[in-house]
């Protein structure tokens, strides 16, 4: 295959694997950005990660070689999630129940060009989101009284970021880089709250507006139904538009001793707006669907700060360190939910999250053999959500990876590059109204899979 059609061939591939999402695992970010990074535990802020690093360091695209790059990727995730009924026993399954959850696919696209001093970059990156896929007939879709619904309980949410990306060569020693973020997020949620549920948004003033009273006075209440979905590849039942970005540094310590720096700014989303229902689930009077617009308020990725350092024992073996702090205080207090009828009543909800700042360890290796470079690492980062917020719709529960990869040099001008990233299981427990009908017990682990290939020119 000559080089025209390698490229025509890969560009196709974005439509292929726009067809699914990626589940996130450091909360609702992807734990690294394309496969390099991947493979050595995410870490990034010291070394050339490729394009990837636009999403990253933006300084460490200076670390190319000069001349074009033009990368395709995508990420495979895999998940294993559980929720179980602390008080009946019975055990709900996210698995593969519509065409458009599990597994997810994440695509990556981006183009590079390294000059004499500086380099710019361009791209497509899921920078997160989540996927659970439970179905109808789970404990999760039942009333407070056990009575089942037969109404979904499920979620997706996606982060797409298109950065623009540049970095300078001040002098030989350090480089500074900075990026502009287009950023598009669609979510769908599905989700049964029982009347244990609603009486305690209500009680403490999280649930306002003029429909509380119309479905509060329905003679046996035994739960309320939210749902704005699409079953379709990429629409969603409410997006929206933002921007965001980062500026980064580089330290060229030495010739072996590298040390980078990033601050990611939190985005600046619209609110996202599309069409819902909201069900009333009666006991007497049965199931009563009020069609609406929903908007999802505020709901925005977190600021992040990382530091990095990598050093080259030999010319062949690198070792590499990270070290983040993640300000999900500040981007995640509630989940602001506010619903409209068709006759202007409205409901008001916010559901309690309350997430801490995350610190986040990664370490990374790896060794050249000929045409192969062998990689591994390891992740680990503190808890951002308390198990008391826990929805079982909504896990973001693993914080412990292990990884490993390698790179193959097809030829003087391409590279295929594979990570593999196991994300320990992680088990949490919510008793807790509102989040919870009932006592829950959640279990939570993954694949995560990245390819990618890489022409230069």
């Amino acid at each position: 295959m000559n080089n025209k059609s390698l490229v025509c061939a890969a560009s196709c591939l974005p439509l292929a694997v726009l067809c699914n999402y990626a589940a996130a695992t450091d909360v609702l970010r992807m734990e690294g950005f394309g496969p390099v990074s991947r493979a050595m535990g995410g870490t990034a802020m010291s070394y050339d990660v490729g394009n990837a690093g636009m999403m990253s360091n933006p300084a460490t695209l200076s670390l190319q070689s000069a001349g074009s790059h033009f990368s395709i990727g995508a990420d495979v995730v895999t998940t294993d999630i559980k929720t179980r009924n602390q008080d009946t026993g019975e055990t709900a399954n996210s698995h593969d129940k519509s065409n458009n959850r599990g597994p997810y696919y994440a695509p990556e696209l981006s183009y590079s060009y390294r000059a004499d001093r500086w380099a710019v970059g361009i791209g497509a990156f899921a920078q997160g989101g989540l996927g659970t896929e439970y179905g109808k007939d789970s404990f999760l879709s039942n009333g407070v009284s056990g009575a089942p619904t037969g109404l979904d309980n499920s979620s997706r949410l996606l982060v797409l970021n298109i950065p623009l990306a540049f970095s300078f060569d001040i002098n030989d020693q350090l480089t500074v880089g900075a990026s502009v973020d287009a950023m598009w997020m669609g979510m769908n949620i599905n989700m049964m709250f029982g009347a244990n549920q609603v009486g305690s948004l209500i009680g403490s003033g999280r649930s306002t507006g003029s429909l509380v009273p119309v479905i509060g006075s329905l003679p046996a209440l035994d739960g309320a139904h939210i749902g704005f979905s699409k079953d379709q590849p990429l629409a969603s039942g409410a997006d929206a538009w933002g921007i965001g970005g980062r500026i980064g540094l580089l330290w060229k310590a030495t010739e072996t001793t590298h040390v980078g720096v990033a601050y990611n700014f939190k985005s600046q989303m619209a609110d996202l707006k599309g069409n819902a229902t909201v069900t009333a689930v009666d006991r007497i009077a049965g199931q009563i669907p009020i069609n609406g617009k929903i908007e999802v308020r505020d709901f925005q990725m977190p600021a992040s700060l990382s530091i990095g350092v990598s050093h080259a024992i030999t010319d062949r073996w690198l070792v590499t360190a990270d070290v983040s702090r993640v300000f999900w205080r500040d981007a995640m207090k509630d989940i602001k939910v506010n619903f409209v009828d068709s006759q202007g009543q409205d409901l008001n909800l916010q559901f309690p999250q309350t997430y801490r700042d995350q610190t986040i360890g990664a370490l990374g290796t790896s060794y050249r053999i000929g045409n192969w470079t062998l990689r591994a690492g390891y992740r680990q980062g503190t808890k951002a959500a308390q198990g008391s917020q826990l929805f079982a719709t909504l896990p973001v529960t693993p914080t412990k990876h292990i990884t490993t990869g390698f790179s193959y040099q097809v030829s003087a001008s391409s590279r295929v590059d594979f990570a593999y990233d196991h994300a320990l299981q992680e088990t949490t427990y919510n008793s807790v109204l509102p989040n919870t009908a009932v006592p829950i017990k959640n279990t939570h682990s993954q694949d995560n899979f990245v390819l990618g290939y890489t022409y230069d020119f």
